[in-house]
């Protein structure tokens, strides 16, 4: 089989396209997928820097999410039987064309679901639910402020969010990105840079939103917490914006602001039957149409190095996916 290869820790040029053997018969509770199509996510921008908090050593293949099909079946695996289709959450080895993943970790496609959209959908769409619902205990006729809404968590975000019954206004660099997320469903999509803050108070009538969920962090989170009504919560799911920022916590105590850290593998490691009940949910909306993954651009897998430099870049809207 063919797979991309980390060989050193660096950017995007210590990706190679290698030849490898196939992988073993699948053990007990495990599946052999034939990979076809992946995700690409900044958590394997992490992880070619050896920056995660997960850091497998080189040589390594990596990707956390695929979609294909069942080529063999594991001793005492129930409900998937050769030829299913399958979407998989691994913790390495996705930038592949075959592999072995455990069973509890791979779900049925739905029909009407494509395998690229399957391939992007888990672990995005998961983050987004389990942040909104979940730790921010979203309630209908809220409003939600999502930064780095055209990106992997943002869109998604935008998605549940409407679909939950909220006010939602999305924050974007680009104009072409603003206008994504209005055909997404946000009520108002604005630009970021220069300050936010008062077009958030116009858009709300002065009272602020109840939610900002923030993949950026940085230099942006002071000022979000200002854009807070009282009682507000922000979401903390990364830091895209740069180094972490340090919360006011006078501004938390007078605002009766909850700052609240979101990691969808701690969720996976600490509860594992919300985990698995949460997906199963998801899968449901999309199989019904409601939740519909976004795809930018398709690389082959030979051009996986390009498809991380437009993730560093910054240039993906929605989901970018490695075939073949």
């Amino acid at each position: 089989m063919k797979a991309v290869v980390c060989e050193a820790f660096g950017g995007p040029e210590v990706l190679a396209l290698r030849e490898m053997r196939d992988p073993p018969p699948p053990g007990p509770g495990e599946l052999q997928v034939r990979i076809q199509a992946r995700g690409v996510q900044y958590v394997d921008v992490l992880m070619l820097a050896g920056k995660y908090q997960f850091r497998p050593e080189p040589p390594f293949i990596p990707g956390s999410e695929g979609a294909g099909d069942i080529v063999a079946i594991g001793p005492g695996v129930t409900g998937f039987k050769p030829g299913d289709r399958v979407m998989s959450r691994q913790r390495l080895g996705a930038f592949a064309q075959c592999g072995n993943c455990r069973a509890e970790e791979c779900d049925l496609i739905p029909p009407a679901m494509g395998l690229e959209e399957a391939a992007v959908f888990r672990n995005v769409y998961h983050t987004a639910y389990h942040a909104l619902l979940q730790r921010g205990r979203l309630q209908a006729g809220e409003w939600v402020l999502i930064h780095g809404a055209a990106g992997g968590i943002g869109l998604p975000a935008i998605q549940i969010a409407k679909l939950h019954g909220v006010h939602v206004i999305a924050t974007a660099s680009t104009e072409e990105k603003r206008s994504i997320c209005l055909e997404e469903g946000a009520d108002h999509a604005i630009e970021y840079a220069g300050g936010f803050r008062d077009k958030i108070m116009d858009l709300t009538g002065g009272r602020g939103v109840d939610i900002v969920y923030d993949p950026v962090n940085g230099p942006t989170f002071d000022e979000s917490l200002r854009c807070l009504a009282w009682g507000g919560r922000i979401l903390i799911l990364g830091f895209l914006g740069g180094a972490p920022a340090l919360a006011r916590t006078n501004y938390l105590l007078i605002k009766g602001i909850e700052a609240i850290g979101v990691r969808i593998g701690g969720l996976n490691e600490a509860h594992p039957d919300t985990a698995v009940a949460n997906v199963k949910t998801l899968i449901e909306l999309a199989a019904q149409g409601k939740l519909k993954p976004r795809i930018w651009r398709r690389f082959p897998l030979e051009r996986a190095a390009d498809a991380i430099q437009a993730l560093i870049d910054r240039q993906v809207m929605g989901k970018a996916v490695l075939v073949g």
